[in-house]
């Protein structure tokens, strides 16, 4: 089941840094390789927080289960959004 997860998360992680750059015009300042390799890590990362610390706060596996859906694409935009503003 973790190697779905991250295999799943590794998609995510490349469809947003691919979305990256259309909501972001002309603004990539690590560049289109950057994106991709912080979107996909963030997505991992966060991701994988959500698999094993929300059973571990004690709520149910749908909690868990919508947490891993939407979390790591949130989270992997806000990495990529912290990237652009750090840049400016």
């Amino acid at each position: 089941m973790l190697i779905i997860i991250i295999i799943a998360m590794i998609v995510v992680g490349l469809i947003i840094g691919a979305l990256a750059g259309l909501i972001w015009k002309d603004n990539r300042p690590i560049g289109v390789k950057g994106d991709y390799i912080a979107a996909v890590i963030s997505a991992i990362v966060m991701g994988l927080i959500d698999w094993y610390l929300i059973p571990a706060l004690g709520f149910s596996d749908l909690m868990r289960n919508l947490g891993v859906i939407f979390e790591p694409a949130l989270a992997a935009l806000l990495v990529l959004w912290i990237i652009r503003k750090a840049k400016q």
